[in-house]
C-alpha cells in the first residue's frame, strides 16, 4: 500500500511503522520542525514486546513532509491513518478542505466518537472509516515509540476497503479486528478511556489510588453508569475490543463495591499501573488543551439530546476544562478528593 499518516505521535507513529516494516510505503505528515528531525533520524520502534526486536526506520519506505500539500506529491495513496488528538481535528480539518478530491479515505484512531463525523462533513461518508486502537503505545519523542502491551486495532467492516486494510494491518501483526457496527465499537472503547481519567487528572493521583478510595470509586461507577445510560438510549450495545474484555469492565459497575472495588482496581488500575492517564498528560502539557470535551464531554452531550441526565460526567468536563483553561488553579483540589467530593456533592445538589 501507498500510506498517508498525518502526524508521527504515539499511535501514528506504531501503526505508520508497522506497515512500513511489512513493506509499505508510508509518508507522515508533520510540523516542519518534527518533519526535519525526522528527516534525521528516521522512525525508532520498540517492540521488543510484540516482536522481540528494535526498528530503525528510515528511507525509502517512510519519507516525511512538511506540508498536506507536499506529502500529496507522493501519491495516489491507497489509506490514510488519522490518529490525533481530538483537539486537532478541526484545525487538521481545515488543512485537509482544500485537497478533498486528492485525499483517500481516511482511517480514523483518534479517541472519542466525534471525529468520524467530523471528518465525514468535509470530505464525505465514503471518505471515512471507523477505527480504534486498544494496543498501548509509549511516545519517548517525536517518532520514537515503544510497544506497552500488544492487543490489537479494531475496523468498521462495510466499507470498500475495510477487509483489504485489516488484511494489510495484519500482515504488519497489528491483530486488526472487523466490527459490523462502528458506533458499538467507539464507545466501548470510550467507556475505557473514561475510568480514573478526569478523577485523576483534577486530582493528580494516579489510577490506582482513585480507586482506592472509597468515596472515589463511588463517583467513577455513578460516572460510568451515566455512560452506560447514554449508550443505551442511543442504541449502542457494549462490545468487547481486541484484547480488552469491555463486557466484563462494566459487569464490574453492577456488583456490589465489596466485590467490584478490588476488581475494578484491578482491572483499570493495575492496567495502568504507575502512568498517568492521558488527560493528567493534556493538563500538564502546556497546550492548554483537554480531550475531556470529547470523551466526558461527548457523554453529556448525547445525553442532553436523548433527556438522560449526565450530572457526574458534566461537572468532570466543566473542572479539567476550568483547570485546563487556568480558570482555577491546578492546585486547587491537588490530591484533595474529599473537597473534590464536596465540590461535586454541592453541584449536583444544586443542579
Amino acid at each position: 500500500m501507498n500510506v498517508l499518516t498525518f502526524g508521527a505521535g504515539a499511535i501514528g507513529t506504531f501503526i505508520g511503522g508497522s506497515l512500513a516494516l511489512a513493506g509499505n510505503h508510508v509518508v507522515f505528515v508533520e510540523q516542519p520542525r518534527a518533519a526535519q528531525a525526522l528527516c534525521a533520524q528516521g522512525l525508532h520502534l520498540d517492540l521488543t514486546i510484540g516482536r522481540n526486536s528494535v526498528f530503525d526506520i528510515q528511507g525509502p519506505l517512510v519519507t516525511f513532509a512538511f506540508s498536506l500539500e507536499e506529502a500529496l506529491k507522493s501519491g495516489p495513496f491507497d489509506i490514510a491513518i488519522f490518529a490525533l488528538k481530538s483537539f486537532d481535528t478541526a484545525a487538521a480539518l481545515g488543512e485537509m478542505k482544500p485537497y478533498a478530491d486528492k485525499l483517500p479515505p481516511i482511517l480514523c484512531f483518534s479517541n472519542g466518537v466525534d471525529n468520524e463525523p467530523a471528518i465525514a462533513a468535509i470530505l464525505g461518508a465514503d471518505k471515512v472509516i471507523a477505527g480504534t486502537v486498544t494496543s498501548s503505545v509509549g511516545r519517548r519523542g517525536v517518532g520514537n515509540i515503544v510497544l506497552e502491551r500488544l492487543r490489537g486495532i479494531g475496523l468498521a467492516d462495510g466499507h470498500p476497503l475495510s477487509l483489504f486494510a485489516a488484511n494489510a494491518f495484519n500482515e504488519a501483526g497489528l491483530n486488526a479486528h472487523l466490527f459490523l457496527h462502528p458506533a458499538d465499537m467507539k464507545w466501548s472503547k470510550m467507556l475505557t478511556n473514561l475510568p480514573a481519567n478526569a478523577t485523576a487528572a483534577i486530582l493528580n493521583m494516579t489510577a490506582a489510588e482513585v480507586f482506592s478510595h472509597p468515596g472515589l470509586f463511588r463517583l467513577e461507577m455513578r460516572m460510568m453508569g451515566e455512560a452506560l445510560a447514554v449508550m443505551q438510549a442511543n442504541h449502542v450495545r457494549v462490545v468487547d475490543l481486541p484484547g480488552v474484555p469491555v463486557r466484563a469492565l462494566v459487569l464490574g459497575t453492577h456488583l456490589p463495591e465489596i466485590i467490584a472495588r478490588p476488581l475494578m482496581l484491578k482491572a483499570v488500575g493495575g492496567g495502568r499501573g504507575g502512568k498517568m492517564p492521558s488527560f493528567h498528560i493534556d493538563l500538564h502539557s502546556g497546550r492548554g488543551k483537554s480531550e475531556v470535551n470529547w470523551l466526558n464531554g461527548a457523554v453529556v452531550r448525547y445525553g442532553s439530546e436523548r433527556g438522560v441526565p449526565t450530572p457526574v460526567n458534566k461537572l468532570l468536563t466543566d473542572t479539567l476544562q476550568a483547570l485546563t483553561h487556568a480558570e482555577i488553579p491546578q492546585a486547587e483540589f491537588n490530591r484533595q478528593p474529599e473537597k473534590l467530593l464536596e465540590f461535586f456533592h454541592m453541584g449536583t445538589q444544586a443542579g
